[in-house]
């Protein structure tokens, strides 16, 4: 099992090529960094973890520059977008962006997706229902992948539609980027079984024992396998500060790679980034 970090990437955070040459000097096979455009000063959307909503949400940098930036100070290190909010894009420029990073990076990137949380967040962005998030996100990935694999690339959906049109580059990997589904809810699940390459939940929105966790993958991989796609990889986000059972529990279970860092003790205090990434180096051997 692989292990990752994710990062809030704002200023104040550990700079991003410093962060990811810590990381892989210290075994961690990723980095993941998400997004958000902007924060609604004026909101009726909840903070899905309750409370007041960190600052930091509202300071987070762009995701695909701060990973170009780690690319530059690494060799190998995977660079994860975790998640991206597509429908908050251009589509045409969010190709680009993502297949010019694979491409500088020498074929490292892993795209993850979601809807976000934030209903006016997306309504500033685009016209499309927060009832319909979740097929507009599908129809969104199957133009971006046409626009990645095809020569002249053609899309036709519900929500995008365009006549053949040249994109390059092509991204590195091919035939595409590896998109992850960063959801835990059964709508989302239900779309991570239907058209994402892995499935990448976080594991307190699948439940807040292990048995629950192990309880939620089996139905996962079972939905998968009903539904003809085999086995469909699974990145865990971890959230807190884990033991090493609870780690070696996720392998046993055909975990294949655990992300580490979101909502641990003291993440918004930037200068802990190291002890904590120090403190789970050791661990990375033993859970291979």
């Amino acid at each position: 099992m692989k292990v990752g970090y994710t990062s809030m990437n704002t200023p104040e955070d550990v700079r991003p090529d410093v962060l990811a040459r810590a990381l892989e000097e210290r075994g961690f096979d990723s980095l993941f960094i998400g997004e958000h455009s902007h924060i609604p000063a004026s909101r009726m959307t909840p903070y899905p973890a309750g409370g007041e909503m960190p600052k930091q949400y509202t300071r987070m940098m762009d995701p695909f520059v701060s990973l170009t930036v780690a690319a530059t100070a690494t060799e190998s290190l995977k660079l994860g977008l975790g998640v991206a909010l597509p429908l908050e894009h251009d589509l045409m420029d969010l190709a680009k962006s993502a297949s010019t990073l694979d491409v500088l990076s020498g074929g490292r990137l892993l795209f993850g997706v979601g809807v976000g949380w934030n209903v006016e967040e997306l309504a500033n962005h685009r016209p499309i229902p927060w009832r319909m998030r979740y097929r507009a996100l599908e129809d969104c990935v199957s133009a971006l992948r046409s626009l990645w694999q095809d020569e002249n690339s053609e899309h036709h959906g519900e929500f995008y539609d365009f006549d053949a049109v040249w994109s390059f580059p092509k991204p590195a990997q091919q035939p595409s980027v590896p998109v992850l589904m960063g959801a835990g809810g059964k709508l989302g699940t239900q779309h991570a079984v239907r058209w994402a390459d892995e499935w990448m939940p976080i594991d307190i929105s699948l439940g807040f024992t292990p048995e629950r966790v192990e309880y939620v993958v089996g139905k996962f991989r079972a939905a998968a396998t009903e539904a003809g796609r085999g086995e469909i990889p699974v990145t865990m986000i971890v959230f807190g500060d884990p033991t090493f059972d609870l780690l070696k529990r996720y392998k046993e279970l055909g975990i294949q790679r655990v992300v580490l860092g979101s909502g641990r003790a003291k993440w918004d205090e930037p200068d802990t980034t190291l002890a904590f990434l120090d403190h789970y180096s050791p661990m990375i051997s033993d859970l291979a």
